[in-house]
């Protein structure tokens, strides 16, 4: 079935055709690696690595680059405050970034390019834009001549007078035009700086995409995605610089861009102080609560985060996993697992991932009533489902036992026994106050033919 994606630079929905069926190419930008990242920095890898998974499956080989931007002001502010070299910051945090995204079930990019592994690659590109005429060097720095490029504003749909006004355009006397964005900067000493042919400076941020998407992918490009907050400027400074420095090549074929997250409607910032550390949240919650959240809404939606809705995330996927637990005698070949037709076709729609959880829910209500060897066809359909979302990925066992260390765990086998003896002697109000210590301690508990089986509550 074709893959149909919406191109954030025509505004219509396409079917994706890649330039080169063997070898499809897609750029996501990454993190910039000065502090841990905050939830709303993991919505991008997480959709787009449910669209890395599908477009995997349809064809024989793609190649996913995810940058890591390790020189900026932000970098060099936090160096100079701790008084150590940006690459012990860079270093930490993007470590920091792989192992919570690890965490999360985001399988690793095909490369991983770093700005400062390519300042050669950026001066080179820089050089053929002063060639052609689309930049220019002014007081050490280098700049990007917007005028000299006509579909500038054409991703995001503004004239370049509604572009500077709706960002913060530094305005310097050196400048031709106050759109003109850097491309190149001088550094002074305590700065972080290479030799280059304006002077000892350090790159601007877009002009590091351009020049690491064209080192490991070329000058065209299948899929460039990321978050709607960089559509502009940072792609379409992107666009514009990579073109020109091309002589006209397209630089990216599909544009995606996923929504913005709010914390129970409101905008997430510091000032209110509803940011949110991912990396917290992953010590806090089950990471596949997490994903599942980031995933419930379109990805090209807002979507609010909330204590409620991470609470409902979790009963969803406790009844999910509850399943499987049902299911646990039956044997299945993981590595013959396949995605189901109702699920990947969701997911070939522009990556509908609400559809495909309620195709998940259907298979899942299936699995729970299917008897004999249905059973067997109905736990595939359900671990393939998941598989195609990177949800599903655990042991039922082991995702019923997390937190458990985190509480008196002889403590409550022995208040369970109670209760058990409580009901068998119809003392149903002592077995109710058990019940309700153990909940005061977020342990949950579930009566079956079996026994009564109990997990912690998490998230």
């Amino acid at each position: 079935m074709p893959i149909r994606l919406y191109n954030s630079l025509s505004r219509r929905t396409e079917t994706f055709t890649p330039q080169d069926p063997d070898r499809v190419t897609m750029y996501v930008c990454g993190p910039t690696v000065y502090n841990y990242v905050h939830i709303g920095n993991a919505r991008p890898p997480v959709v787009f690595d449910v669209l890395a998974r599908l477009l995997r499956r349809h064809f024989p080989k793609l190649v996913y680059a995810r940058n890591i931007t390790d020189v900026d002001d932000k970098i060099n502010a936090a160096a100079q405050q701790q008084g150590v070299a940006i690459g012990q910051i860079t270093g930490r945090f993007a470590q920091a970034y792989r192992d919570d995204m690890d965490r999360l079930g985001v399988q690793r990019p095909d490369v991983e390019p770093t700005a400062t592994t390519h300042i050669d690659a950026i001066i080179a590109m820089i050089e053929r834009l002063i060639a052609s005429g689309h930049a220019y060097a002014a007081e050490g720095h280098v700049l990007f001549d917007v005028g000299s490029y006509a579909d500038y504003g054409k991703l995001s749909g503004r004239s370049v007078d509604e572009m500077i006004a709706g960002a913060r355009v530094e305005v310097a006397p050196y400048k031709r035009n106050p759109a003109d964005f850097v491309l190149w900067k001088p550094s002074s000493q305590e700065l972080p700086g290479w030799d280059s042919p304006w002077g000892r400076g350090r790159p601007g941020w877009h002009i590091e995409c351009s020049a690491m998407s064209a080192a490991h992918l070329g000058d065209t490009i299948d899929i460039h995605a990321g978050g709607i907050d960089l559509q502009f400027p940072h792609h379409e400074n992107e666009i514009a610089q990579s073109t020109c420095a091309h002589g006209g090549a397209t630089f990216a074929r599909y544009w995606l861009h996923n929504g913005m997250l709010t914390f129970d409607g409101k905008k997430m910032s510091k000032s209110l102080g509803n940011v949110l550390v991912l990396h917290e949240l992953l010590d806090q919650h089950p990471p596949e609560v997490l994903r599942f959240l980031l995933l419930k809404a379109h990805y090209r939606q807002p979507l609010d985060w909330s204590d409620a809705a991470l609470t409902q995330a979790r009963r969803t996927l406790d009844g999910w996993y509850g399943v499987l637990r049902e299911l646990d005698d039956v044997p299945i070949d993981m590595h013959a697992l396949h995605v189901p037709e109702a699920v990947e076709s969701a997911l070939c729609d522009d990556l509908n991932t609400p559809q495909a959880f309620a195709e998940l829910a259907r298979l899942a209500d299936a699995a729970r009533q299917a008897k004999g060897e249905d059973r067997v066809r109905a736990k595939a359909n359900l671990l393939g489902a998941g598989m195609a979302l990177g949800l599903l990925q655990d042991a039922p066992s082991v995702w019923f036992d997390q937190g458990k260390d985190e509480v008196d765990a002889a403590r409550v086998e022995a208040l369970l026994a109670e209760r058990t003896k409580a009901r068998a002697a119809r003392d149903f109000a002592r077995a109710d106050a058990i019940r309700d210590e153990l909940a005061a301690m977020q342990v949950v508990i579930e009566d079956s033919a079996e026994g009564t089986r109990w997990s912690v509550a998490r998230g």
